[in-house]
């Protein structure tokens, strides 16, 4: 799976969670720059994440996580692991 192939389905996910249907993910989105992303919304899109792309993330791996463009990586890293 490419990274835009990933990005593409992590759209969904965060449109829903942000309640923000017209969101448009790029690389560089985080929480500084995409409103309602705060700290429960985070959560809250890691859980579906994990859920969606059956995956785990380590704590010490969220918190590496600077912007979705590190995310997209960490899912190709972890799809690429199974």
């Amino acid at each position: 799976m490419t990274n835009e192939q990933i990005l593409q389905e992590l759209q969904p996910i965060f449109q829903d969670i942000l309640d923000q249907p017209d969101l448009v993910l790029t690389p560089e989105s985080n929480g500084q720059n995409v409103e309602d992303w705060d700290s429960l919304a985070h959560v809250n899109i890691v859980t579906a994440v994990q859920k969606h792309f059956k995956v785990k993330f380590a704590l010490g791996e969220l918190q590496e996580l600077k912007n979705v463009g590190d995310m997209v990586e960490l899912i190709r890293r972890k799809l690429g692991a199974s």
